[in-house]
């Protein structure tokens, strides 16, 4: 995937999830994350209330779309709530920036 223009790069894409990750919520994230290929994105979880397993496969998809391009993907201000939610699906925060998928962002800089 090619870079985003140098200007896109020096300020991430940010995706403000919604209170409720259902299924109502994983066509319209799906199309966020697609506007912002080749962006570094940030994606803010500080309103997460309730994640459902559709939308976790689309942020997991997303995650191991940005890391093959190499390109941060990072969770901020994860709520109590997405981290309960991840944990009930068998998945935890780390699986997006460390242990099983490793995407923090310095990980990704160093790699280009």
């Amino acid at each position: 995937m090619p870079l985003a223009p140098d200007s896109d790069i020096l300020h991430p894409g940010v995706v403000e999830l919604p209170e409720v990750l259902d299924l109502k919520a994983a066509t319209p994230l799906t199309v966020e994350f697609l506007t912002l290929l080749g962006r570094r994105v940030h994606v803010d979880a500080s309103n997460v209330q309730r994640l459902g397993g559709q939308c976790l496969q689309v942020l997991l998809s997303a995650a191991m779309t940005w890391k093959a391009d190499k390109i941060p993907f990072v969770l901020v201000n994860v709520s109590g709530d997405f981290n309960e939610g991840l944990a009930r699906l068998g998945v935890s925060a780390t699986d997006f920036t460390g242990g099983g998928i490793n995407l923090n962002e310095q990980d990704c800089i160093d790699r280009r």
